[in-house]
């Protein structure tokens, strides 16, 4: 895994699990993917970046089932075909991970009515839309799994309200809406609707957007003082796509450290 942190093997999912991460081509995605994939689940990586076909080829050099499928979360029918290629290899779906998300692409923070409504628009498309229609198209096979679950990525800067940032922010907090309520609407079924909410992860897109040295300021905030990385989130989506899980829905589980306390 290519983060400070390894997974262990402490936690097995069914076999047979099949789990499809969207934007797992790196960063935060990339540590869900191979999670996931050495957890025991067949893992497709749905990225529309070439990142995803690298992290599958190592991957799979490993032993692991990892594919990647080029998919745009704003598109309907590439979800669709995504699903299809699940089902028809598969006959299956049981773990979705909505990841996709635009951060990096935002360059420099502004004030809220310095945004761009163009810039606005590709936020919500993405980072919401991108999370309602992954979950809609796969929500035949996630309701027909014995043990469906959507792990949604909200971020705990809707906790902290963090300035200059309001579409990443507001969008982030549509996220913990929508996986409310579609926790009430999926239940029925046995599938489980949860999110998990970083803090600031040391990543390229972070990296980019954020002056130097704040990864390390935002290290001193925390109860646990060190910079977070993809793969201290790797386990509170093993066990929210896990059995241990079984009776929690409509949650956002916050991994930052103790930057925040809800």
């Amino acid at each position: 895994m290519s983060t400070e942190q390894r997974f262990d093997g402490a936690i097995r999912l069914p076999a047979g699990t099949v789990a499809v991460v969207t934007g797992g081509g790196r960063g935060i995605g990339a540590a869900f993917v191979e999670g996931l994939a050495r957890a025991g689940a067949a893992c497709y990586i749905a990225d529309v970046i070439d990142d995803g076909q690298l992290l599958a080829d190592r991957l799979t050099g490993e032993g692991l089932d990892v594919t990647f499928r080029r998919t745009d979360v704003t598109d309907r029918s590439s979800l669709d075909a995504l699903v299809a290629a699940c089902r028809e290899r598969h006959g299956r779906l049981d773990v979705l991970v909505n990841n996709a998300s635009i951060y990096q692409d935002l360059g420099s923070k502004r004030p809220f009515h310095e945004i761009d409504p163009a810039d606005w628009d590709r936020v919500m498309a993405v980072n919401v839309k991108g999370t309602w229609l992954a979950s809609a198209s796969a929500r035949e096979l996630l309701e027909a799994s014995p043990a469906g679950r959507i792990i949604s990525v909200a971020s705990s800067t809707v906790h902290m309200g963090v300035p200059y940032f309001a579409h990443y922010v507001a969008s982030k907090a549509a996220v913990m809406g929508l996986t409310r309520s579609l926790a009430k609407e999926l239940g029925h079924a046995g599938v489980t609707v949860n999110a998990i909410a970083p803090g600031l992860v040391d990543t390229e897109a972070t990296r980019t957007v954020n002056d130097p040295g704040y990864l390390a300021t935002a290290a001193e905030r925390r109860a646990i003082p060190r910079i977070q990385v993809p793969g201290d989130l790797v386990g509170a989506a093993l066990f929210l796509a896990s059995a241990a899980s079984s009776f929690i829905t409509g949650q956002t589980l916050v991994v930052d450290g103790g930057a925040t306390f809800v």
